[in-house]
């Protein structure tokens, strides 16, 4: 088309220098039969058409001249344009190539993950050497803590890129593929953000974002025993919980069941804001698979997942409600009584959640005498409608969360408004 467009002058100009031409070839052909009307005058006119015949051919090789001298300027110029072009192209190809190799060093991987990082379903692959250089070779210094057999390791890549590295386990490939599937298209303030992975002959890796203060499973039963955690906090962290979940359960195109929600996967910042973690095992609410592997942590599992297997939404929400009790108890959702017997945290704590005489006995020292007893009292009722053992009998989470907003002070997330100041252990 480009070239049409050039060459369609050039066709104009040559005919209209070719038109005097035909005019003149028309001429001869006019006098030669005059010619033979008038014998009389053939001399005269074969002197004139000698000459004419000289400017015929002189206008011939003019414009042909002319011609292939414009033809040669455009193929040239068409030649240069097309030489630029490929060669813009082919820049522009390895200009993209080295983009996706760009993850040999820690300046590099944060700029690869931060022009993924708003690809909602994209995240940025690691180099194994770079994991490695990070960690430490796996040092056990760098190990941040153990969950059964998978290991979270700090990574510092330099003294502004720190992550947080878990290795998988080995036999999990599904798994594995299940939560990068999730955790690349789930964006929330708390939900845990994947960072990227790392795919090593057998092994896998998945590297996350730091969270400063570890999972709430290590403040609530690690050697502080909750001590950091004050009443304010405790009811913000359940608030942070509840609304992953309903982003989950009700946000969530198409809505997912987290199914392994446990102390150990509320993951928490350097100011104790929670985010939820794990979702190895999570799946489309409402599906049900004939082969489908059992999860969930004993203690946390619904009782109608572990009877007939049947899993809901309201399945978090059991899970929710463990983890709320936790909070309030300080105790672990499962109590060793003999070598073949253990008691649940649910078990325990239902005949006394039920009685406000007996409910205090069974708060956590550190928060024992710091609350408001109203606020209390509706905290263990919220606690007691998420654990009922019929799934239809417990809130949705959304009616979880607007129970619990209220109770959290404004300056935490919450919408109360208190008259003291919360001080800055509270606040942290």
């Amino acid at each position: 088309m480009n070239l049409l467009v050039l060459f369609l002058p050039v066709w104009v100009l040559s005919i209209s220098l070719s038109s005097p031409i035909l005019h003149a070839a028309s001429s001869i052909s006019v006098s030669q039969n005059a010619q033979a009307e008038s014998p009389g005058i053939q001399e005269v006119r074969a002197v004139h058409h000698q000459n004419l015949d000289k400017r015929i051919l002189i206008g011939l090789v003019a414009c042909s001249g002319l011609l292939g001298g414009v033809f040669l300027i455009i193929l040239y110029v068409w030649f240069c344009r097309h030489k630029t072009l490929k060669h813009s192209r082919s820049k522009s190809q390895d200009t993209t190539e080295a983009a996706k190799g760009e993850t040999l060093s820690s300046v590099n991987a944060k700029l690869n993950y931060s022009r993924m990082a708003d690809k909602k379903s994209s995240v940025a692959i690691f180099e194994y050497q770079m994991l490695e250089a990070a960690t430490n070779s796996f040092s056990t210094s760098s190990i941040i803590r153990e969950s059964g057999s998978r290991i979270i390791y700090r990574a510092n890549f330099d003294e502004h890129f720190q992550a947080a590295v878990k290795k998988a386990d080995s036999d999990a490939d599904k798994e594995f593929e299940n939560e990068v599937s999730w955790l690349s298209k789930m964006r929330h303030q708390n939900i845990i953000k994947l960072m990227g992975y790392c795919i090593h002959d057998q092994s896998r890796f998945l590297v996350y974002e730091l969270m400063e203060n570890g999972s709430l499973e290590t403040q609530l039963h690690g050697p502080n025993r909750g001590s950091s955690l004050t009443w304010y906090l405790r009811l913000r962290i359940a608030v942070d919980v509840a609304r992953a979940l309903e982003y989950l359960h009700e946000h969530s195109n198409p809505p997912v069941v987290h199914r392994d929600l446990k102390s150990s996967n509320v993951l928490l910042d350097s100011n104790f804001n929670a985010k939820l973690s794990d979702f190895e095992f999570a799946m489309v609410s409402g599906m049900q698979h004939k082969n489908m592997k059992m999860s969930g942590t004993l203690g946390y599992v619904a009782p109608e997942y572990i009877s007939h297997g049947k899993l809901t939404d309201k399945s978090d929400v059991y899970a929710f409600g463990v983890v709320l009790l936790e909070l309030l108890t300080g105790r672990k959702p499962i109590v060793n009584m003999t070598s073949h017997q253990y008691q649940s945290l649910v078990s325990w704590a239902m005949p006394q959640l039920t009685d406000r005489s007996k409910l205090p006995s069974i708060l956590d020292p550190v928060i024992r005498d710091t609350m408001d007893w109203k606020h209390l009292y509706q905290v263990a009722a919220v606690a007691v409608l998420c654990v009922q053992a019929e799934p239809s009998y417990r809130p949705l989470i959304t009616d979880v969360l607007h129970s619990l907003i209220p109770l959290v002070p404004v300056e935490l997330g919450g919408s109360l408004r208190i008259t003291e100041p919360i001080s800055s252990e509270n606040s942290h």
